[in-house]
């Protein structure tokens, strides 16, 4: 009855508050106590007991009591925060008012007109002259106290016990470093854990992070334009707990194990009181470490962060003072300097920038990986181990610290742990490809494979054995790293999310940096990249947009690069390679005359209006890769109304193509005796069906993954487009000797990929691959009728491995927009579009430069070889044609090593406003328990409700 009483007097002054037409007087004592100092409220019940639409009219018709509310919670907040042993009470009242704010903020930020009320200053007693008086803004009064209270001593950390004048009066006087959270970067010490305290830690943190959401409430441009001075303030030497703060938030994280000891359902037994602090520390640190702010800051990467674990006899503001912009320490929390902090530099990213000590790179390297792989950990016992779901906002992290420190990031890539990474981040895109819901999550997965892709050390990784194949749904395969990375990419391509079309270019332009370094494909994954080839060189497909024929350049650069540079080791792409020769030949023989290309489009068009074919039978070719930036609307650039016709599917294009795949003749006697190749037309259909039921049953609106997933969705801002976000780095490696590198100079250019590629290209006119009346035949002086004969060793089943490998069609929908300039860009694009048409002159300027001189010289020498081998040896096995393979050499056949091109992440606008975007979305999502921002009028991104 208590209780119920309790909540009824709480309710019942909430109603006051509304209902009061004139302002409540401040002095009022009796009256705002009611709020905060008589009952032990809890966030749930202030959630319940204060109404979203009473929030909403308490600052419409009486906007004086709102704010006077506020005044009055952040003062009683600031009264306790001074003492540095607050009484049961007072912890009590400093908790309601925390949840009360956390309650009132989001609406308060959902109005412009209420933009600058936490920024302007406290109101004074008249009595007291303006001289004698500091004026601190309501934000930097509350986000002070805050940050006090965060290292209040038997609140929120242990007591340290002292004796004589060393014990502390007030909180001024305690050196906060001293209670740093958790051991790990420049703490020795490890505080034993204390449910309680963790629990208060959580409910500061989420007020805070409460405080930082702001942003939420500005559209895209105007949150790119301006700062978040609550961030600004929180990360500024100003904040005199800045350094204990950056510690403790990203030791609390990186040391978390949610396991344990590994007691078998022991998280069922017990309550877990870190895991919301953790989630809550991960969340604030992806918000503070964003790039934004490092912009004009110098990143101190000489400078050594100061280890803290050494004696507790230096003081927090000595260590503030050597980290400091300015060196003056700043530790004053009113040090009289108004708004000077809002031009310091961001010390959380200053902090990250200067660790470098591998130790420390070790310990938050393990943390991260650990937690990433945590839902990944198989057990006896199903259920026995707790799983942790927070890989968003670690992915997230990683990304923030790797742009931060570029000294962890080439640690991670030396470090054997960077697989660890790796078989999280493809076992999340592969589990997400069909789910409209996870595209964000995919991209963010995306975006650190291309970044990673950019260093060689990352590339010779891969080439280590995968072994654990029960963790990803992905065929049976024996092979390295390498082949699951090219496994998953393919997946995505060809039976993705038709939203994932925009990183197309970024997947094969990530499998293009590491090609010259991956030693040993596997068969799976070497039928893989040639079946892409064959899906993206279709006729129709190349003409149906400008940029589509960059997929092929991408493909054609990663063959390059290994029978230039790997080609020993690389037999089974080889084999695959000679098997599917048609593809090359038809490629290098694609039209260039006008009436022909009018002809391929017009029959593509009569076969997509033809109505034999339709979305719901079968998966489709994409019909366009052209613009990164359409990721969100789905917009994509055509030069046919696809309203009405439907793409042609693959497996329609796969009997079209698979007469002129064989070296002859139409039946095959190949056998499959690689446990890596599945090729079961079985498996295939059935396959096919599944995947079609989730095509089925997908949504149609981008949402971000969260606990409310299946109701509300946040939608994602644009993807920059990839040329944007990468630069050209040229690499000349030795033909003989793979390993050693000699650099080139790099350069940055803006230009588009086909400039790009100009380095690679040879005279390919020197053989006759693109001229009229030419065939393959001029390129084997193989007899015809051995040909016929024996040919059959080496082909392909072709409609049948085609029959699995589905690319995913993309469709144009403005429903998809997530906003009104999204839906402008989408429009203009259809429009822009609309109005382009290939043309005999487009075909040959880029079919000119096509890099094929290579791939034709290995064809010339080896398929010769290898069907006369077959002939003389009748030879019916193609583990025989791999070894005679293995045995082989080009050494002095194959042209001049060309150039090696990796394509580097560089930071941009672009990325940073996506990252922005998503990581606020996530927080928006995750928070449940309570609804901070559920109901409240977001606009840094659109909230659909199912």
């Amino acid at each position: 009855m208590g209780g119920d009483n309790s909540k009824l007097g709480y309710r019942n002054a909430v109603i006051q508050l509304t209902t009061k037409t004139q302002p409540v007087d401040s002095n009022d004592d009796n009256f705002w106590d009611q709020f905060w100092a008589e009952y032990p409220m809890s966030i749930q019940d202030i959630f319940a007991l204060i109404p979203a639409a009473e929030i909403r009219a308490l600052r419409t018709e009486a906007p004086n009591n709102l704010a006077t509310l506020c005044y009055k919670a952040i003062e009683r907040i600031a009264q306790v925060s001074e003492s540095a042993s607050p009484t049961t009470k007072d912890q009590l009242t400093v908790l309601n008012c925390i949840r009360l704010l956390t309650r009132l903020l989001p609406y308060i930020f959902e109005d412009v007109e209420w933009r600058s009320f936490f920024w302007s200053p406290l109101p004074v007693d008249p009595s007291v002259s303006r001289e004698q008086v500091e004026f601190v803004p309501l934000a930097q009064s509350l986000l002070s106290a805050l940050c006090d209270l965060l290292f209040c001593p038997d609140f929120t950390v242990h007591s340290i016990s002292k004796s004589g004048p060393e014990s502390p009066e007030d909180m001024h006087s305690i050196d906060s470093c001293e209670y740093i959270w958790q051991s790990g970067v420049g703490f020795a010490q490890a505080p034993a854990i204390n449910a309680i305290h963790d629990s208060n830690r959580t409910e500061i943190l989420k007020l805070i992070l409460t405080c930082f959401s702001e942003t939420m409430y500005l559209e895209q441009e105007e949150a790119h334009r301006s700062e978040n001075r609550w961030v600004k303030f929180f990360t500024s030497t100003v904040n005199r707990h800045a350094l204990p703060l950056f510690a403790s938030l990203l030791n609390v994280v990186c040391a978390y194990d949610p396991v344990g000891l590994g007691v078998p359902y022991n998280h069922l037994m017990f309550s877990d009181s870190r895991e919301p602090l953790v989630e809550v520390a991960l969340q604030i640190l992806c918000i503070t470490l964003e790039p934004d702010h490092m912009i004009s800051s110098p990143t101190y990467s000489n400078a050594s962060f100061r280890d803290l674990n050494s004696s507790h006899s230096h003081s927090c503001s000595d260590v503030d003072e050597q980290l400091s912009l300015n060196g003056t320490g700043m530790t004053s929390r009113n040090s009289g300097n108004g708004d000077a902090w809002n031009s310091e530099m961001n010390l959380f990213v200053n902090y990250m920038s200067r660790i470098h000590r591998d130790e420390d790179f070790a310990f938050i390297l393990s943390g991260i990986t650990r937690l990433l792989n945590n839902p990944l950990v198989q057990t006896y016992l199903p259920g026995s181990s707790k799983k942790v779901q927070m890989h968003q906002e670690l992915l997230v992290l990683f990304w923030r610290i790797c742009e931060c420190n570029k000294k962890f990031m080439y640690y991670v890539l030396k470090s054997s742990q960077v697989l660890d990474l790796l078989v999280p981040i493809l076992y999340h895109l592969n589990n997400s490809r069909n789910d409209q819901s996870r595209i964000g999550l995919i991209h963010v997965g995306v975006f650190i494979l291309l970044l990673l892709s950019g260093e060689r050390n990352f590339g010779v990784r891969l080439n280590k054995p995968y072994r654990h194949r029960s963790l990803l749904d992905v065929p049976v395969f024996t092979g390295t790293h390498a082949d699951l990375l090219i496994i998953v990419s393919h997946r995505l391509i060809t039976s993705g999310h038709n939203r994932l079309n925009p990183l197309f270019d970024c997947l094969l332009t990530i499998i293009a940096n590491v090609s010259p370094y991956l030693k040993s494909l596997s068969m799976v994954s070497s039928n893989k990249i040639l079946h892409l080839l064959d899906a993206f060189s279709q006729p129709w497909f190349l003409y149906s947009n400008p940029s589509n024929h960059q997929l092929v350049f991408l493909l054609l650069e990663v063959f390059n690069n290994i029978i230039q540079y790997q080609f020993d080791g690389n037999s089974n792409l080889v084999y695959t390679i000679i098997r599917k020769r048609q593809i090359f030949y038809r490629l290098a023989n694609l039209p260039t005359d006008q009436p022909t290309i009018n002809s391929i489009i017009n029959k593509q068009m009569k076969s997509q209006c033809s109505g034999h074919i339709t979305m719901e039978s079968t998966t489709t070719v994409p019909t366009s890769t052209s613009s990164l930036a359409s990721s969100n609307s789905g917009g994509i650039k055509k030069s046919v109304d696809t309203s009405v016709c439907k793409p042609l599917p693959i497996s329609e294009i796969s009997k079209s193509s698979s007469t002129s795949t064989c070296l002859s003749g139409e039946s095959s006697v190949y056998h499959n005796n690689d446990n890596d190749n599945v090729d079961s037309s079985n498996v295939d259909n059935s396959s096919l069906v599944e995947s079609m039921d989730q095509v089925s049953s997908r949504l149609n609106e981008i949402k971000v993954v969260g606990k409310p997933s299946d109701s509300i969705q946040a939608s994602l801002a644009d993807v920059p487009p990839l040329h944007k976000m990468t630069e050209i780095e040229n690499n000349l490696i030795s033909h003989s000797s793979p390993s050693q590198r000699t650099p080139v100079d790099s350069t940055n250019n803006n230009n588009n990929d086909e400039s790009d590629r100009d380095l690679t290209i040879h005279n390919v006119q020197e053989y006759p691959i693109n001229r009229s009346g030419i065939s393959e035949s001029s390129l084997t002086s193989t007899n015809q009728t051995k040909e016929t004969q024996n040919s059959s060793l080496l082909t392909s089943d072709a409609q049948s491995f085609h029959s699995i490998e589905t690319i995913t069609c993309k469709q144009s929908n403005t429903s998809h927009s997530m906003n009104d300039n999204n839906d402008k860009l989408q429009k203009l694009n259809e429009i822009n579009s609309s109005t382009w048409e290939p043309t005999s002159e487009w075909v040959h300027s880029w079919k000119l430069k096509m890099p094929f001189q290579t791939i034709m010289r290995l064809l010339q020498v080896l398929v010769p070889q290898v069907e006369k081998i077959c002939i003389d040896k009748g030879l019916t096995d193609e583990t025989e044609i791999v070894r005679f393979l293995q045995n082989g050499t080009l050494v002095g056949l194959l042209p001049v090593p060309h150039p090696i091109l990796i394509r580097k992440y560089q930071s941009n606008t672009g990325t940073t406003i996506w990252f922005r975007n998503y990581i606020w979305g996530i927080i928006y999502l995750r928070n449940i328990t309570p609804p901070i921002w559920y109901e409240t009028n977001v606009r840094l991104f659109e909230i659909h409700r199912i």
